[in-house]
């Protein structure tokens, strides 16, 4: 097990960060009820290196991203990023540390303006913050372009004259326009086809080492996250139940809603699936609206006892740098 990393290394930190949305039961209800989006999470991102964050549809990914980007004000916490706290910056100050932070979309096909060339799209971000502007401009386009294996020739057309993994290509060059030193990369292969998904995870490794990125790596499918991930991250209900280096968590899972969905992946990525692993998860999460009591999981989860019912367990350290929300984690002597 590696060390962890020192602090000044450290260039993103969540600190019991939440969003709670209040929504109405019904057009003409008074009655108000509260989604628990996102619920005290608190999250460390080292520089150069890539955090996956994975979890079933629901579980809070994209809320995170999106308070991350300070697109969404927390209910509570803090986002600090390279020492600087976002929430409370001013509009000014937040506007010039955004093109430190940018992301990758989930859909190439509604993330790119359908009215603006390629070369338009890219050189947005860099007009915006006023970087280059003429002949200096078009040749980073073009440059850029070729950064992410696109000819410049695609830059005077439009995104839908092209597939769906050449979309992605420009999100990704116009993520990477800026120089920025962290992109929250949310689900960016969900929407390709699976031939072009492994081609977009290794230009997002390649650019990792030729720029000197961070990525925080948002997804559901555990072999993309496995392969692109350093250190990973497990959301259910709006909370962080388990995080670990890439090789602790795939060797042994100490959750069982982790184990569970590993046991859930299809067998064609049987380096997955242990012989000893059980179908864990059954039926659908509860409501983020109305959570269990105790821990989150219980009500799927095959090991509960009493305790679970009513105890919320905490993030604590299991092993050496292996962090579960669990009273009964899934620790092997032998392993």
């Amino acid at each position: 097990m590696s060390k962890r990393r020192s602090k000044n290394e450290r260039l993103l930190q969540t600190v019991n960060l939440s969003k709670h949305f209040a929504i109405n039961d019904g057009f003409f209800s008074r009655d108000k009820q509260t989604l628990q989006a996102v619920d005290r999470v608190n999250l460390d991102v080292y520089k150069g290196e890539t955090l996956g964050i994975v979890g079933e549809s629901g579980s809070g990914k994209t809320t995170l991203a999106h308070l991350i980007m300070n697109l969404y004000e927390p209910t509570s916490g803090k986002v600090v990023f390279d020492g600087v706290q976002l929430n409370e910056l001013s509009k000014r100050k937040l506007r010039q540390k955004r093109k430190d932070i940018q992301m990758i979309f989930q859909d190439p096909f509604s993330s790119l303006n359908p009215r603006l060339t390629v070369f338009d799209i890219i050189s947005e971000p860099l007009l915006t913050h006023e970087k280059l502007k003429g002949t200096a401009l078009e040749k980073e386009v073009y440059r850029l372009l070729e950064l992410v294996g696109l000819d410049r020739t695609y830059a005077k057309r439009y995104p839908h004259e092209f597939s769906g993994g050449e979309r992605q290509r420009v999100g990704i060059a116009r993520a990477v326009a800026l120089q920025p030193k962290l992109i929250v990369c949310d689900e960016p292969i969900s929407a390709l086809d699976v031939s072009i998904q492994s081609q977009i995870l290794n230009l997002l490794k390649q650019l990792q080492r030729t720029l000197n990125l961070t990525y925080i790596f948002i997804g559901h499918d555990l072999p993309a996250v496995k392969y692109i991930s350093d250190r990973v991250a497990v959301m259910y209900l709006g909370r962080i139940v388990e995080e670990a280096s890439k090789k602790a968590l795939f060797k042994q899972p100490l959750h069982p809603y982790t184990a569970g969905l590993m046991a859930s992946v299809p067998i064609t990525h049987p380096s997955l699936r242990k012989n000893d692993q059980k179908d864990i998860l059954s039926g659908d999460p509860p409501s983020p609206v109305n959570p269990p009591s105790g821990c989150h999981f219980h009500t799927r989860c095959p090991y509960a006892t009493d305790k679970c019912l009513v105890d919320d367990p905490r993030l604590e350290e299991k092993r050496p740098g292996h962090y579960a929300a669990c009273h009964y984690p899934l620790i092997k002597n032998n392993v």
